[in-house]
């Protein structure tokens, strides 16, 4: 892989001025990749429309196969723009659980391109508890991936310094918001079959999980 110039944006927290919202935004609508911290762990974003964007991040990661990226979104009502069909489920764990690490796979749109999704055309989505990773979002005006930023099937990175170490030269902008907080991934829940599964335990507990729908 051919390496390129990486920039590097530092945050403080979760506080980021307007100026670095759209140096961010233009790498991202230029089909480019960031790294940058979430609630959860540092993952890699880019446009979740763009097929070349999200080649590149399959490269990065040296992922083999096809493995679904998921997505984060600015807002509840921006789901609407990328899947087929919303259960009422949905719209319960929502309000229940986000902002915050529950990723809810749905039926994807078919505006989504084949590179994001699984064989089952299946999207995670997740509302994140990150005030600029919303504000960056709305001021794309596009879901942003949220595949973790490491190399496939080793272990999440919540320090800036080994995501630097890793993908320096790789991806386009990396955002410096130091260590995050997160010591699990998102949990991740299926509620497209009629008896919802948790595909992954994490952040959120499963038994306030299996409580709150009775599995």
């Amino acid at each position: 892989m051919r390496k390129i110039k990486t920039q590097i944006i530092k945050i403080k927290h979760d506080f980021i001025e307007l100026d670095k919202i759209k140096t961010i935004a233009h790498v991202l609508k230029r089909q480019g990749v960031i790294a940058y911290p979430t609630d959860t762990f540092y993952g890699l974003g880019a446009d979740c429309f763009s097929s070349e964007a999200l080649r590149k991040i399959h490269h990065i990661k040296k992922r083999k196969g096809k493995k679904p990226l998921s997505v984060v979104i600015s807002d509840v009502e921006e789901v609407k723009k990328i899947v087929a069909e919303i259960p009422p489920l949905f719209w319960s764990l929502s309000r229940k659980f986000w902002p915050g690490p529950l990723t809810i796979v749905l039926k994807a749109s078919l505006l989504l391109p084949e590179e994001l999704l699984g064989p089952s055309r299946t999207i995670g989505v997740r509302l994140p508890a990150v005030s600029w990773l919303r504000e960056l979002i709305r001021e794309v005006q596009f879901p942003l991936t949220a595949t973790s930023a490491n190399i496939s099937g080793e272990k999440e990175i919540a320090h800036v310094e080994k995501v630097m170490e890793i993908f320096s030269g790789k991806v386009d902008l990396i955002v410096d918001g130091g260590k995050t907080s997160g010591t699990n991934p998102s949990t991740v829940l299926d509620i497209i079959t009629e008896k919802p599964r948790i595909l992954r335990e994490g952040a959120v507990p499963g038994e306030k999980l299996r409580e709150y729908l009775a599995i």
